[in-house]
This record gives C-alpha cells, structure tokens and sequence, in this order.
C-alpha cells in the first residue's frame, strides 16, 4: 500500500548562491502577484459609479512600490533591469513606461508632498484693493484612470512570466545541488522550524 509522505515540521537553509538567489526571485515574484491583485481591484473600483478614493489610493500605493521594489538593484541581486523590460513581448515604449512608474512612485512616496491636491493660500481684496481676507486653495492632482492601470497590469504580467521560468531553473539547479549533499552536511545547515514560521510571532494576553 502506498503511503502519503509527512509534511516536514523543519526544513535546513541552504545558503548557495543559487539557493539565495532563488529566494530573491521569489520575493519578486510575490511582489508582482501584488500589483496584478491591486490592478484587477483597481479596475473594478474605478468601474463603480462612485469609487472609492481611499481605496484607489491605497491600492495604486502599494501597487507602485511593489512594482518598484522588483527593480531595486542595492537590496536584491536576481532585481529585475531594462533588458527584462525589452525582453517582454508588449508593442510600444515599455522603457519609457517603466520610467513613468518609477516617477509617479517618488510622487506617492514624497513624505513633503500630498500626492492628492496641491494647496496654496492667497489674500482676498475688497473693492478698493485692500487685503479683506484669506483663502486656502486646492488643485486636485489627475485621477488615476484605468488605462493606466492597465498597461501596469499588462507589464506586471509579461514580467511574471519571466520571472518564473527564471525561479524553475533555478529549482533544477538547486535541488540537484542538495541532492547531492549526504546526511551529516545537511546536519551542519542551520535549522528552519517551519511551525513556528507558519505561526509567526504573535500577542498574549497577561
């Protein structure tokens, strides 16, 4: 009879450059899982006839940096660069594209600038020219519209499909590299308790 094998309760951390390198896709990876979601979200709540503004900022926020995240190249080594860009199978100026969401991510991200309105003050005069008052103005920046939100989209998913054939080759690499290594090498890696990392830390009363 055929047993079903035991899920492992610990795993040990393999620190190979490849190994390392497979992690780093995969946070990419997750990171551009991340702006998909927020741009199907964003394109549904921009259809409403009333949508939501809060939600729409908080979803395009964090779908700019996600994006953005995926090309820093001083956290991650396996970030991804232009050549991804140009490798993908999109029509159009994808370069110049990137470019626009990298600004409007310093936009969203400036701590000294309300990426919503822009507002001044001026002096109010009466009819004889003197100053009678105050008023504090407003310029609402543009609206995020959905074509916008579509090409993110639509390179977001270009960029996934490179990134995971990338992540299986290096699953091939590193599986066969650690099938390799004999019971007391893999002694000597440092231990990783997958229970407590599915729990993760947590808050008790008293």
């Amino acid at each position: 009879m055929a047993t079903t094998p035991e899920t492992p309760t610990s795993v040990r951390e393999l620190n190979t450059p490849a190994a390392l390198e497979l992690a780093e896709l995969t946070a990419v990876l997750d990171d551009l899982h991340t702006v998909l979601r927020c741009c199907e979200r964003l394109l549904a709540d921009l259809a409403r006839q009333e949508p939501d503004d809060l939600v729409i900022e908080a979803l395009w926020s964090t779908a700019l940096l996600s994006y953005n995240r995926c090309f820093t190249t001083d956290v991650r080594s396996a970030a991804l660069t232009e050549a991804d860009l140009e490798a993908t199978s999109l029509r159009g100026e994808v370069t110049e594209w990137h470019a626009v969401l990298g600004k409007l991510c310093e936009h969203y991200t400036n701590p000294a600038a309300n990426p919503r309105e822009r507002f001044s003050v001026g002096a109010a005069r009466d009819e004889h020219g003197a100053a009678s008052g105050i008023a504090i103005t407003s310029i609402p920046q543009p609206r995020l519209d959905e074509t916008t939100v579509q090409q993110t989209g639509a390179l977001a998913y270009q960029l996934t499909q490179q990134v995971e054939r990338r992540i299986a080759e290096r699953q091939a690499q590193v599986h066969a590299a650690t099938a390799a290594l004999t019971s007391a090498e893999l002694d000597q890696l440092p231990r990783i308790d997958l229970t407590a990392a599915e729990h993760g830390p947590g808050l008790a009363d008293g």
